[in-house]
């Protein structure tokens, strides 16, 4: 089943807090990805902070992107009412 992306939140430590269009929140670590390639660019804040939703899925403002489903099935559920950390 297709999960898209609803909405994002950049959290400290390299997570974003995600919305699925299934109503779930989850929790996604970008951590492991910073040494790979491009991503290494998400290692600043600054630009780590600029992810939005594009196209169902999570973007940031130098061009990088994520699958929704590769986001989905590697991230962790949260409780909606906890806040952003």
């Amino acid at each position: 089943m297709y999960h898209g992306v609803k909405a994002v939140q950049a959290m400290e430590g390299h997570r974003l807090r995600l919305l699925f269009d299934n109503g779930e929140w989850r929790i996604f670590d970008v951590k492991p990805l910073l040494p790979i390639g491009r991503f290494s660019e998400l290692a600043s804040m600054e630009v780590f902070k600029t992810a939005k939703v594009s196209f169902d899925t999570v973007e940031w403002e130098n061009g990088m992107d994520l699958d929704p489903e590769y986001l989905y099935e590697r991230s962790r559920a949260c409780d909606p009412q906890d806040p952003p950390a």
